[in-house]
């Protein structure tokens, strides 16, 4: 039998990049905030996503042991983003190779920062080691079928009575490369990390892409949006959902209004309130003008039923994923976050 060689960590050959302390201004990557790359739901999800729109295309695969990632998991790579651009602004190098204590990561998600909330984080970074992404975004006009994972490994650092004293893990050049990018990054409200719902999460970082800072805002159709947004569940279920944050308000620094209009596709009207349409140096725009409607041409495949699942109750459940996209999910938040509002402002209470 043959014996092949063991691979080698990344790690051996990257320098190890030390989390910074303090503060850090949360940024979020374009490609992330724009494209359906994380399950909205709190079940574990295994149906692939298929998504096409122009000549941008991707699918996310996850395995049955783990599940896809999640847009919680995706706080991970947001904390990332931002410690790698504040170390940029500070002229210190920086590295794919990342260095730092649970407590760092999670006292900046907002995250309780208990033994709980730690045995979590772990599973979330399980789900970004474990989904597999292929893309076309930033590989040219040819498909290079590369695929990648959100983090290329990880691994923790425990005393022998099991206390973890560190974590470390390294990221794929792919999102490297999109970090580093400047132009590919936005500042985020750090009241985002409130947010509890899946979908609510998702639509606040679409409101920051492509809304940003224009008085005018931008307007969606909900049936694009609902291809968008890689959901299982179905467009009623989905528009349900979308209706219901309109009512509550909950997304940081930008309103909701539904438009309805005889005989035509109903929208949704997401304008920033009047402190973001402040110009600052740190906080970009999506790059457009002037108020725009999206309903461009757009091609997706949603497998509607997880396939290879050790969940069995999870067929024909298109509803309670609906409703399931709407909850809480893995690590929690602190007590008193995202209170609900029906004004143009927000203030989180709590801690």
């Amino acid at each position: 039998m043959t014996a092949f060689p063991r691979q080698r960590s990344e790690r051996a050959h990257l320098d190890p990049f030390d989390a910074l302390s303090g503060d850090v201004p949360p940024r979020d990557h374009r490609d992330l905030m724009a494209h359906p790359f994380f399950s909205l739901s709190k079940s574990r999800r295994v149906a692939p996503i298929h998504y096409k729109a122009g000549d941008v295309e991707l699918q996310v695969y996850a395995v049955a042991e783990h599940g896809m990632a999640t847009i919680w998991d995706a706080d991970v790579l947001i904390w990332a983003a931002s410690q790698i651009l504040a170390a940029q602004d500070r002229g210190l190098p920086t590295s794919r190779f990342f260095r730092f204590t649970p407590y760092q990561l999670l006292n900046a998600i907002g995250r309780t920062t208990g033994a709980r909330s730690y045995f979590l984080l772990k599973g979330a970074l399980t789900r970004l080691q474990s989904t597999v992404i292929r893309t076309t975004i930033r590989q040219g006009e040819q498909w290079r079928r590369q695929q990648f994972s959100w983090i290329n490994e990880w691994e923790e650092l425990a005393t022998r009575s099991g206390r973890v004293e560190g974590m470390e893990f390294v990221l794929p050049e792919w999102l490297y490369q999109g970090i580093i990018d400047r132009r590919l990054v936005l500042a985020i409200d750090p009241d985002y990390f409130a947010l509890t719902g899946g979908i609510e999460r998702w639509l606040y970082r679409i409101a920051r892409k492509h809304a940003g800072r224009q008085a005018a805002g931008w307007r969606f159709e909900l049936r694009h949006l609902h291809a968008k947004s890689g959901s299982l569940a179905r467009y009623s279920d989905f528009a349900i959902d979308i209706r219901a944050i309109a009512r509550r308000q909950p997304l940081p620094g930008y309103l909701l209004a539904m438009e309805h209009r005889s005989g035509r596709p109903e929208l949704i009207h997401i304008s920033p309130v009047e402190k973001l349409c402040v110009t600052s140096p740190d906080i970009r725009t999506s790059g457009a003008s002037g108020i725009r409607t999206s309903g461009a041409n757009l091609s997706v495949l949603q497998a509607q039923e997880p396939h290879l699942s050790l969940w069995p109750n999870d067929r024909n459940r298109s509803r309670k994923d609906s409703k399931e996209e709407s909850k809480s999910y893995y690590l929690e938040a602190r007590s008193g976050d995202n209170p609900s509002t029906s004004g143009p402002s927000r203030r989180r209470n709590g801690p």
